[in-house]
């Protein structure tokens, strides 16, 4: 069996951030969005209210997501954004699987 370049499995180059189910899905969606409300978001994770607001908190304070709320039709609305940091996060989060599968 012919051996490939060694890959690097080091599991600690991964962001603690992003390397959770819901927040990987939350800035999957995202990126793919480019910004949306709490229920798009909700519909899309398929997380409960409290689990996902938890995970978008976690995001906020990590500086990878921006949150702007506001209302419409008199109903609060809170609309969700990558910021550049998480999107370079996002992207080299991305690059470290890829190493680590040998790519």
């Amino acid at each position: 069996m012919e051996q490939k370049e060694k890959a690097e499995f080091d599991y600690k180059q991964l962001d603690d951030i992003i390397h959770s189910r819901i927040r990987l899905a939350i800035m999957s969606v995202l990126l793919s969005v480019d910004e949306a409300d709490f229920n798009f978001l909700k519909e899309n994770v398929k997380a409960t209210d409290g689990n996902l607001s938890v995970h978008l908190k976690k995001i906020e304070t990590a500086g990878y997501l921006s949150v702007e709320k506001l209302f419409f039709e008199r109903k609060p609305l809170t609309k969700y954004k990558l910021t550049e940091e998480g999107k370079e996060a996002f992207e080299k989060y991305v690059e470290r699987l890829e190493k680590m599968l040998g790519r």
